[in-house]
C-alpha cells in the first residue's frame, strides 16, 4: 500500500465525519435547526468514525490500524446509507417514519421541556440548498468520502 495514501485516507477517515458532526451540531445549537429523529440516526455512524479513524491513526504502524481504517470507511458510508433513505423520505420517494420524533430538554421539569420542544418530522427538510436537504448533502458527502477513502486505501503502490 501506498504511504502517502494511506496517511491521506487516515486523515479523510477523521476529518470528514468531525466536519460533518461539526456542522450538524452548529446547526442545531448555533442555527436553530432543531434535528428529526433521523438526522439523529445519520450522526451516530459519524460518531463511532471519529474514535475509530483516531486509532487507525495511532495504531497506523500495526495492522490492526488498517482494519480500524476499513471500520471507519464503513461507518462513513452508512451515515450516507441512512442520509440517502432520510432524503429519499424528504422528497416523497418513499415513506419513512409513521410518527414525527423528538428530544426534550434536560431542565428537570419534564412537562416544561416536552411543551417547549418543537416536534420535528423526517418528511419536511428544514433547511436546502439548491434543492438538496440536509440529508441529501450528509448522503452525497459521506458515500463520496467513503469511496475515496476505499480507493485510497487499496490504491497500488507505485
Amino acid at each position: 500500500m501506498a504511504t502517502a495514501s494511506i496517511g491521506l485516507a487516515r486523515l479523510l477517515a477523521l476529518a470528514v465525519p468531525a466536519a460533518l458532526l461539526a456542522g450538524a451540531l452548529g446547526s442545531e445549537h448555533i442555527g436553530g435547526l432543531y434535528p428529526c429523529e433521523m438526522c439523529h440516526w445519520q450522526r451516530w455512524p459519524h460518531y463511532a468514525a471519529v474514535p475509530l479513524a483516531l486509532l487507525a491513526i495511532i495504531l497506523s504502524d500495526r495492522s490492526i490500524g488498517n482494519l480500524f481504517l476499513w471500520l471507519a470507511t464503513l461507518a462513513i458510508f452508512t451515515s450516507g446509507a441512512i442520509g440517502v433513505f432520510h432524503a429519499g423520505v424528504e422528497y416523497g420517494w418513499w415513506e419513512g417514519l409513521t410518527s414525527c420524533a423528538t428530544t426534550a430538554g434536560g431542565s428537570g421539569d419534564f412537562l416544561a421541556d416536552i411543551m417547549a420542544t418543537p416536534v420535528i418530522s423526517c418528511d419536511q427538510p428544514q433547511w436546502t440548498l439548491f434543492g438538496v436537504s440536509l440529508a441529501g448533502f450528509n448522503a452525497i458527502i459521506s458515500i463520496g468520502a467513503a469511496m475515496v477513502i476505499a480507493w485510497l486505501i487499496r490504491r497500488p503502490t507505485r
